[in-house]
C-alpha cells in the first residue's frame, strides 16, 4: 500500500474544508436568494476565491520553465483553465444581481387605454408532424387574450397544412422560397401583416412544439406597459424529460438541462438589463421590429442577435420568470448535440458580425459584454471538459507532469474554492448543480460544440442550417454508438494507464512526487464521468409522459349502469382507473371534468384495483385535452433536485444496468 503524504499538513487543509462547511450550514437562515446584496456578497468571496487559487495554480503547481515538453504541457493546460475561470468570473458578475418581474406584471395588467392590444401569433414550421402542430395551433387559440390571431409559417409549403389550418380556422402564410431560413419566414409574416387593415400591435413568436399557456399573452403584455420595452421573453419549459434526464430515469428527481439559464442565469441577466431573447416564448412590439427592419439574418442564432439590434436602436429587452409555455425537448442525443453545436455556431456568427463586441455600434458596455460572456462560455467551457480527460493521460503513458502540486495544497486551495461554489450555486438555485450530472451533460457534446465554436470563429458564414428534429419513433433501445465509443475508448485508456502507472515498474508513477496523487484522483473521477457519459449513450424507449398530477372523480358508464371511480393517470390515449375491476373489451363512456360531452372507451387490461382503457375522444374532446394537458397549469417537470429521489433513481438506473 502507498504511504499518504504529508498528514499533518493534510490535516491543516481538511479544516479549511471544515470551516466553509461549517458556513455553507449558516447561510440557507441568513441568506435571501433574491436579496442583491446577499448575492454580491457571496460571490465576491467565490471571485476571492477564484483568484487564490488562480494564483497558487500559477505560481506553484506548473513544471520548471524551460524548452520542455513538461513545461509546453502545462503551461498550456493551465492557459486553458484560466481562460475557462475567467468565464465563471464573468459568470459570477452576472449571477450577483437578480431581478423578478411578477409583481410588475400584476401591477401592470390591462395597462391599455381602450380595446385589448392585437397581438399576432407567429408559428414557423418547416418539417414538424401533424400532432406536434396541433397541440400548439389549439393552445394558441385557447389563449385569454381575445383580439389576436393565430398565424402558421409554413416553410415546407404542405398543402395538408394549408387545409388543415382552413380546418382549425387559422391563417396560413407560406413564401416562394427558404431565404434567411426562420429568420427570414418571420420577416416575410411581418411584412405581409404590416399590409393589413388592423396590423398587429404586437407579435408573439412560438416554435411549432411549444404551447402557450392560457394566459401567455397578459402577462408578457403587461411588461410593455415601459414604452422603451421592444421585446419581453418568457422561460421555456419541456413537457417531455431531454435526454440526460430520460437516459438516467431522472424525469421526477432532476431538472432538464436549460432550467438553470432560464430560471437563475437570465433573471440575473435582466438584473444588469443584458437578458436575450430565445427566439421562441417571447413578444416583441411591431413598431420595434419595423424600427430595426425586421429579424436580422446575419446568424442561425437570431433571436440573441435580435435582442443586439433591439438594444443599439434603444429599445429594452425584459424578462418574465413565469412558466407560460412549455414544449418538447430534444428526444435523442443527436438531436441534443446538434441543437447545442448551432446555438454555439450562431453566437460565434453574431461575434464576428457587424454587431458584434468590438464593431462600431450604439451598443452599451454591458451589452459587449454580455456578448463576451457568452464567447467565454462556449469556447472555454468544452474544450477544457475535453482536456480534462486527456492530459491525465501524458502522465501515465509518457510520465508529463502538468499539474505537480502537494494533495494538502489542493485541498486548501482547490477544495476550498471548489466546496463554496458548489454551496452557494445550489443555495441561490434550489440545489440544481450537481458534480458529475453536470460534466455528463457537457462531455456529451463537448467535442462537436467544440468544433463548431472555432469553426465559426474563423469561418462564420457558409454553414447550412440545422433544424432540430421532433417526434418520431422513440420505442425501441438505441444505443448511439458514435456518440458513445470517444467515451468507451477514453474510459479504456485512462483505466489501462492508471493500472500501468501503479502497478508497473516500467512507469514512474512510484517516483512522481507529491503529483501523483492529484493525477490518481483526478483521473478516478474521469473513470466515473466517462463511464455515466457512455451510460447516457443508451437511449431508452419514450412513451406518452402526461399522468395525472392527483387523483380525480370520473363517471364511467357502461350498460346502463353508472361507476363512480378514480383517475389515477390520465395521458392523450389512455387512463387508468381505480375503484371496481372490469373484463377486457368492455366499452362504456367517461365523464371527464373539463372535456365536452362523454368521451367513448374501452378496456384494454385488468389491474388489481381498476381497469386500464383506451380513449377515443372526437375532435372537440381531443382539444379539450390539449388544453388541460399543455396549456393549463403550471410547469411541467421538477424545478429543482429532489435529493433523496435522485439518488434512488441513480441507483435504480445503475443497478439495472449492472443486472443485463
Amino acid at each position: 500500500m502507498l504511504p499518504f503524504p504529508h498528514l499533518g499538513d493534510l490535516g491543516s487543509s481538511t479544516l479549511h474544508l471544515v470551516l466553509v462547511g461549517g458556513v455553507a450550514l449558516l447561510l440557507p437562515s441568513i441568506v435571501d436568494p433574491t436579496n442583491n446584496r446577499h448575492r454580491t456578497a457571496l460571490f465576491s468571496i467565490a471571485f476571492l476565491l477564484a483568484l487564490r487559487y488562480a494564483w497558487w495554480r500559477g505560481t506553484q503547481t506548473l513544471a520548471p520553465a524551460g524548452l520542455t515538453v513538461d513545461f509546453a504541457a502545462s503551461v498550456l493546460l493551465y492557459a486553458l483553465e484560466m481562460l475557462a475561470l475567467a468565464g465563471s468570473l464573468s459568470a459570477f458578475v452576472i449571477m450577483s444581481r437578480i431581478k423578478l418581474r411578477s409583481q410588475e406584471a400584476d401591477e401592470n395588467a390591462g395597462w391599455w387605454d381602450g380595446p385589448e392590444p392585437r397581438v399576432a401569433i407567429l408559428i414557423a414550421t418547416y418539417n414538424e408532424d401533424k400532432d406536434v402542430l396541433e397541440r400548439t395551433i389549439v393552445g394558441s387559440k385557447a389563449l385569454r387574450h381575445q383580439n389576436k390571431e393565430v398565424v402558421i409559417l409554413d416553410d415546407s409549403r404542405r398543402d395538408w397544412l394549408r387545409d388543415f389550418c382552413a380546418q382549425q380556422e387559422v391563417r396560413y402564410m407560406r413564401r416562394p422560397d427558404n431565404k434567411g431560413a426562420k429568420a427570414g419566414n418571420i420577416n416575410h409574416a411581418l411584412a405581409r401583416l404590416a399590409e393589413d387593415p388592423e396590423p398587429p400591435a404586437f407579435v408573439a413568436v412560438l416554435d411549432a412544439d411549444f404551447v402557450p399557456h392560457r394566459g401567455f399573452i397578459s402577462r408578457t403584455l403587461a411588461l410593455f406597459h415601459d414604452p422603451k420595452v421592444g421585446l419581453v421573453q418568457t422561460p421555456q419549459h419541456f413537457f417531455n424529460p431531454d435526454p440526460i434526464q430520460h437516459n438516467f430515469g431522472l424525469s421526477r428527481s432532476y431538472p432538464d438541462e436549460q432550467r438553470f439559464f432560464f430560471d437563475h442565469m437570465q433573471p440575473s441577466r435582466d438584473g444588469w438589463g443584458i437578458a436575450f431573447c430565445c427566439g421562441t416564448s417571447s413578444m416583441c412590439r411591431m413598431a420595434a421590429l419595423e424600427d430595426i427592419g425586421g429579424l436580422p439574418t446575419e446568424s442561425v442564432t437570431e433571436d440573441f442577435m435580435l435582442t443586439l439590434v433591439l438594444q443599439n436602436h434603444g429599445w429594452e429587452t425584459a424578462y418574465l420568470a413565469e412558466p407560460l409555455t412549455e414544449g418538447l425537448a430534444p428526444e435523442g442525443l443527436k438531436e441534443y448535440v446538434t441543437q447545442r453545436a448551432r446555438w454555439c455556431l450562431g453566437l460565434m456568427q453574431i461575434a464576428r458580425s457587424s454587431i458584434g463586441p468590438f464593431a462600431k455600434s450604439n451598443l452599451r458596455f454591458r451589452d459587449r459584454w454580455s456578448m463576451v460572456d457568452s464567447v467565454f462560455y462556449w469556447t472555454t467551457t468544452f474544450p477544457f471538459r475535453i482536456a480534462s480527460i486527456l492530459f491525465p493521460l501524458l502522465y501515465w503513458y509518457f510520465n508529463i507532469t502538468v499539474v505537480d502540486a502537494r494533495l494538502p495544497d489542493v485541498v486548501s486551495y482547490f477544495g476550498c474554492y471548489f466546496l463554496w461554489i458548489l454551496v452557494i450555486l445550489n443555495l441561490l438555485s434550489s440545489g440544481m448543480v450537481v458534480p458529475i450530472l453536470n460534466d455528463v451533460s457537457q462531455l456529451i457534446g463537448a467535442v462537436p460544440i467544440s468544433r463548431a465554436a472555432f469553426t465559426g470563429l474563423f469561418k462564420p458564414h457558409g454553414h447550412p442550417f440545422s433544424v432540430t428534429a421532433k417526434g418520431g419513433d422513440r420505442s425501441k433501445v438505441v444505443v448511439q454508438w458514435r456518440l458513445m465509443m470517444p467515451f468507451l475508448i477514453a474510459f479504456a485508456v485512462t483505466f489501462v494507464g492508471v493500472c500501468l502507472g501503479i502497478f508497473s515498474d516500467l512507469f514512474a508513477y512510484n517516483d512522481a512526487g507529491d503529483g501523483k496523487w492529484v493525477i490518481l484522483f483526478w483521473s478516478v473521477y474521469n473513470l466515473i464521468v466517462l463511464a455515466v457519459t457512455a451510460l447516457a449513450c443508451i437511449e431508452l424507449p419514450r412513451s406518452e409522459i402526461h399522468v395525472a398530477d392527483k387523483p380525480e372523480r370520473v363517471t364511467f358508464h357502461v350498460d346502463g349502469m353508472e361507476w363512480y371511480l378514480w383517475i389515477t393517470s390520465l395521458t392523450m390515449d389512455t387512463v387508468r382507473l381505480r375503484g371496481v375491476t372490469f373484463p377486457s373489451e368492455t366499452r362504456g363512456t367517461l365523464e371527464i371534468e373539463g372535456v365536452p360531452g362523454e368521451v367513448e372507451a374501452y378496456v384494454i387490461a385488468t389491474t388489481s384495483d381498476g381497469a386500464r382503457l383506451q380513449l377515443l375522444p372526437d375532435d372537440a374532446q381531443r382539444e379539450a385535452f390539449f388544453v388541460r394537458f399543455y396549456a393549463e397549469g403550471s410547469a411541467p417537470g421538477v424545478a429543482n433536485v429532489r435529493g433523496p429521489a435522485l439518488l434512488h433513481d441513480l441507483v435504480e438506473r445503475f443497478s439495472v444496468t449492472s443486472r443485463s
